[in-house]
């Protein structure tokens, strides 16, 4: 399937859908600049086209309960494709992780934990390190606070030609 080329509208259409996905269209259409019956049909081939993955929730997590986020760098032992295979496989499904990145470097991954704390974290890593999936070592960074994360994409800065 050959994807649509995005202009600036379909741009704008989604900088305002990732800042709040539960807005009506009819303030979509006002604050990109059409009519509601051209800005659905955007709307609908974007989602079509699959530029638009999901909608969901930003979950509050200080109003849930105390939680720590922690930053740890993975080194595998080995380098083959197979061991990448593994290890993504093995922690795709481990609920702790919402991140995970292959990156260049001095380390293979960059992970993202979150967990009741540092104890669950350790707890965690050392269940990892127990499965033998491959990993050589590894360095964490706990998080002491984060003064801005931002839930959105610079579209225009990155994508508008026009800039």
């Amino acid at each position: 399937m050959r994807l649509p080329k995005l202009d600036r509208i379909d741009l704008k259409i989604l900088s305002e859908l990732q800042k709040n996905g539960r807005i009506t269209n009819v303030k979509l259409a006002d604050a990109v600049g059409l009519s509601p019956s051209p800005c659905l049909m955007r709307v609908r081939r974007l989602e079509k086209a699959g530029y638009i993955g999901g909608y969901g929730a930003t979950i509050n997590m200080a109003k849930l309960g105390e939680v720590i986020s922690v930053f740890t760098e993975i080194t595998l032992s080995d380098h083959r494709h197979g061991d990448f295979f593994r290890f993504e496989s093995a922690i795709r499904n481990l609920d702790e992780v919402v991140e995970c990145h292959l990156v260049s470097g001095g380390y293979d991954y960059l992970l993202k934990f979150v967990a009741r704390g540092i104890v669950h974290y350790q707890e965690t890593i050392e269940q990892l390190l127990q499965r033998d999936i491959g990993i050589d070592k590894y360095f964490s960074y706990v998080v002491i606070k984060s003064p801005f994360i931002k839930a959105h994409y610079p579209l225009t800065a990155l994508f508008d030609e026009s800039h």
